[in-house]
């Protein structure tokens, strides 16, 4: 009897062991079956950013608006703003930052450098006034607005008022760059000063950025950040000179397979970026952007250009405007913060369309010249969101005025194109809006067809 009682118990202990080993199985294969899918979800995000991207161009082109529009709409409706179907991860986040370097690449080979140069004064003295105007609007608006916080110092109240204005002088230009590429006026007087004025525009957002982080952080050195500064420009006169000659020399003398000088021009593209930002402090995008213009003189210009926009459409600048929809989180607010945000908003546009305007205006360009030049540096783009982030790391801003920021970069980064449609519509030519190197007449079959396959 005892014997049959102790087969019985191993029999059930033997039962239940099954159960947990089968239990477990399942369990390990369902998670490796998630993990899977997880692993392999970056695909599915790629597809959804482009076909969304895609439609939402089209619905906004239907209606004679920029397609980028679209594209930025479309990454605050699937991102956590709205439905939350996609969020910004690593790798978003860097295909991202890749397509905004390509971006202002190719911005760089379409630039007409003898045109580049005469706008090179005039470029100066709307980015200055372009940095001043909004830098004073945006401090005397909260200075009226947001009360101190307790326990702060009347120091650190006027470093904290002064840092919203520091966060109003950022451009993000490169949303302007491909509403003008989109409607063929990237190479205009207009489109030349703001290119010139946005890199400008970056070197003044460095050192205002800095000026106030020396007050709140004493680790921080003005005079390196200068050197550095002078240094990217020592370096970019030296590095273009040399890299021109070597391209040119290497390109009149090759004549068959034009493919590697793709490969070419994409290496020293990432090259400058990673030194201009790593080495000297200064934007990757304002590296690639000289890049591009170093190689805009040499004999393969075209045939680059036509290559590098076509990786930019494909892939690249749909994932680079989603992501900045992507980005936005908007938490509650209390009324005062409301209506701070919207006073905000108005400011950010208005101030930059006065100083750059005004600066365009001292150097002779027309009034809609002005417009134009006022409504391409409205835009403040992932470039506000990164100055309020390192605010916040600093104790510069409150967390409480994070989500003002967020509607300032929503607002002027969806108006900025539609006012540009609006100040370079061209009355006596029907604008499609379509982009560059979209058809196959477009894409140059003149050229391709004699470049070898081998």
């Amino acid at each position: 009897m005892t014997v049959f009682k102790k087969s019985n118990i191993i029999t059930s202990v033997h039962a239940k062991v099954n159960k947990l080993l089968i239990f477990a199985v399942i369990k390990l294969n369902k998670e490796s079956e998630m993990n899977e899918m997880e692993e392999y979800m970056f695909i599915l995000n790629i597809a959804l950013i482009l076909i969304s991207t895609k439609i939402f161009g089209l619905v906004f082109k239907r209606f004679h608006m920029p397609q980028v529009v679209g594209a930025l709409l479309a990454g605050l409706i699937l991102g956590p703003a709205l439905l939350g179907i996609l969020r910004e991860d690593d790798f978003i986040s860097q295909v991202s930052s890749l397509g905004v370097i390509v971006l202002m690449f190719s911005a760089g080979l379409e630039t007409d450098l003898k045109e580049f140069k005469k706008t090179g004064k005039a470029s100066a003295i709307i980015a200055v006034l372009g940095v001043i105007v909004p830098l004073i609007g945006g401090f005397l608006l909260t200075w009226f607005l947001i009360p101190p916080t307790s326990g702060d110092s009347s120091q650190l109240t006027f470093l904290k008022n002064m840092f919203i204005g520091v966060i109003l002088t950022a451009t993000s230009v490169s949303i302007t760059v491909e509403t003008l590429k989109e409607m063929g006026k990237l190479n205009t007087q207009a489109g030349n000063a703001i290119l010139g004025a946005a890199i400008i525009d970056d070197i003044l957002g460095i050192v205002a950025l800095t000026i106030i982080s020396s007050f709140a952080d004493p680790e921080v050195d003005m005079l390196i950040v200068f050197i550095k500064i002078l240094g990217f420009f020592v370096f970019s006169i030296g590095m273009g000179f040399l890299c021109y000659k070597l391209f040119s020399l290497y390109m009149d003398r090759y004549k068959k397979d034009y493919r590697r000088f793709v490969i070419l021009a994409f290496t020293f593209c990432l090259l400058m970026s990673w030194m201009s930002e790593v080495v000297f402090g200064v934007a990757d995008i304002t590296g690639a952007y000289i890049a591009g213009l170093i190689l805009s003189n040499t004999s393969k210009r075209e045939y680059l250009e036509m290559r590098f926009n076509t990786l930019s459409y494909m892939l690249l600048s749909p994932i680079f405007f989603a992501s900045i929809g992507l980005k936005v989180e908007l938490p509650e607010m209390s009324a005062t913060i409301i209506i701070f945000a919207v006073l905000l908003a108005v400011i950010a546009i208005i101030t930059k369309m006065i100083g750059c305007g005004l600066g365009a205006k001292i150097c002779g360009f027309s009034a809609k010249e002005c417009l134009q030049v006022g409504a391409g540096m409205v835009s403040r783009g992932e470039v506000a969101l990164i100055v309020a982030d390192k605010g916040l790391s600093m104790g510069l801003m409150d967390k409480d005025l994070f989500a003002p920021i967020v509607i300032v970069v929503v607002v002027t980064t969806i108006i900025a194109p539609v006012i540009l449609k609006f100040v370079f519509a061209d009355k006596n030519k029907k604008d499609d809006g379509e982009p560059v190197l979209e058809s196959p007449e477009q894409m140059g079959d003149d050229i391709s067809a004699n470049i070898p396959t081998a």
